[in-house]
């Protein structure tokens, strides 16, 4: 129904939301209060039932479909604070989306505000800074920020948004160098529950910053971060696609190269099961396949390729490439996927990779089984990812010494079978469970208990005190809430 169908003076719409979000009575509003809402914000907005909602609440991510009540354009942070306001104001829940990557649950009844038009970038070269909007993605970054010899914090894909990933974390392929995107936060630009804007730093309001960076978010809506750019220029980084039938051999070859490694290097390994695409190589096309990736961060790259070279010996490679590459093509490192997708994933810490633990991984998810799973990947942790920085923050992970993710594809005939076998893999390797996990890396969640599960106890409990005084209401409970 759309809001030209209804009478001039309508009964109040009521808008349904999950039993996770409010504990209140079922928020209420008019054609009118929609009307107020459109005077009061810069975007578009759209109410349930209207042309476009569909289109500006989809997500990359197409597994999950988004059903909010009320969408909202943000186009800048006053935007997002009269929306919030407005929500607040009639006992609605507020999601928030940037660019799709990342969302677990439908926001049901929601008010959903997209930040993909808050395009503000800055870099300041002489502090190493960049000032980011909600809406960029992290290309944008790395190409103005390569100009001046600079590299952001990215993941396995630049065509993330820089909000999202870094306020759970941000683990990416510099990491073991330079730790979590959120390390290097500066300034958030956030709106919180009662409508105001705050610019928040450890000088001001520490205990929200200290949250903010870790709380993903349960805090409120970023709307701009200041973020440290680091000076790497080149990197020697890649990634070796190798035959499906020397599986265990490159998997113990990685348990004991990987500790071997300086801080300058992070890297992955992970099982692929690639589709019977013809886009693909025909070495690739349909076949079971090891992937190695790997990026090296330091000084001497003639040491960067050397470090590579036991486990390009440990295989047969089938195509890929490991050596110099510019900052801005950090995505030839993993190769994600640049098209939406259905997809399931999830993921968990270890706190060890033995000789066990990979026998006992290849027996869950080994080529020699027909299972429906992309990806189960190894991807090594420690270094810089393993300590607090200058300004701590509350990032779950720190623990690991290796993360397990497991992908698999989100289709209607696949929707009981690939959730059961990929937790079926997680729950094998449970002897070797880190106690902690990575929120970015959490996937399909059961609810708010799995998330404060990630964090160590006192960082939780710390936590939760925050959202207690910031949003006692739980107005930010979408996604992963706690």
């Amino acid at each position: 129904m759309s809001l030209t169908d209804l009478p001039r003076d309508p009964e109040p719409m009521t808008a349904t939301i999950g039993d996770d979000v409010l504990d209140t009575l079922a928020p209420a509003y008019t054609a009118a209060d929609v009307a107020e809402l459109r005077s009061l914000v810069h975007g578009p907005v759209y109410a349930a039932g209207d042309d476009g909602m569909a289109a500006e609440v989809a997500t990359w991510n197409v597994a999950v479909q988004h059903t909010p009540a009320i969408a909202v354009g943000a186009t800048c942070a006053a935007d997002v604070a009269a929306a919030v306001s407005w929500a607040t104001d009639r006992g609605l829940g507020v999601a928030v989306q940037a660019t799709g990557h990342g969302p677990v649950r439908n926001a049901a009844g929601s008010m959903m505000i997209t930040t993909r038009r808050m395009q503000g970038l800055s870099i300041d070269p002489e502090r190493r800074v960049a000032r980011v909007e909600a809406g960029v993605k992290w290309i944008k970054v790395l190409e103005v920020a390569a100009e001046f010899g600079l590299v952001g914090l990215c993941g396995s894909s630049s065509d993330v948004g820089v909000v999202g990933y870094t306020l759970g974390g941000g683990m990416g392929s510099l990491g073991r160098k330079h730790g979590f995107a959120a390390d290097h936060v500066r300034t958030v630009e956030i709106v919180t529950a009662d409508g105001r804007l705050r610019r928040i730093c450890a000088d001001n309001e520490g205990e929200l910053f200290w949250a903010v960076r870790g709380g993903k978010g349960n805090l409120g809506i970023v709307t701009a971060l200041e973020i440290e750019l680091v000076p790497e220029k080149t990197l020697v980084a890649g990634g070796i696609f190798f035959a499906g039938q020397d599986t265990p051999a490159l998997l113990h070859a990685f348990r004991e190269w990987a500790p071997t490694l300086p801080e300058e290097v992070s890297t992955s390994i992970a099982i692929m099961r690639m589709p019977p695409m013809e886009e693909l190589p025909p070495p690739l096309r349909g076949q079971t396949v090891v992937h190695l990736r790997y990026a090296y961060a330091g000084a001497d790259l003639d040491l960067g390729e050397r470090l590579v070279e036991p486990m390009k010996a440990a295989g047969e490679i089938l195509l890929g490439f490991i050596g110099p590459i510019r900052t801005t093509e950090m995505d030839s490192i993993h190769m994600d996927p640049v098209d939406p997708l259905p997809a399931w994933e999830k993921g968990m810490l270890l706190s060890e990779l033995t000789e066990e633990t990979v026998d006992t991984l290849l027996a869950a998810a080994g080529p020699q089984l027909d299972i429906p799973l992309i990806m189960v990947e190894l991807r090594l942790m420690g270094g810089a990812l393993g300590r607090q920085p200058e300004q701590p923050n509350a990032v779950a992970g720190r623990g690991g010494a290796y993360s397990l993710m497991i992908l698999g594809p989100a289709v209607p005939e696949l929707a009981q079978v690939v959730p059961a076998i990929g937790k079926g893999v997680l729950g094998a390797l449970t002897p070797w469970k880190s106690p902690v996990n990575m929120v970015n890396f959490l996937g399909d969640v059961t609810g708010p208990d799995e998330v404060a599960a990630a964090y160590e106890p006192g960082t939780f409990e710390r936590l939760r005190e925050v959202k207690q005084r910031v949003d006692p209401a739980g107005v930010f409970s979408f996604g992963h809430a706690f």
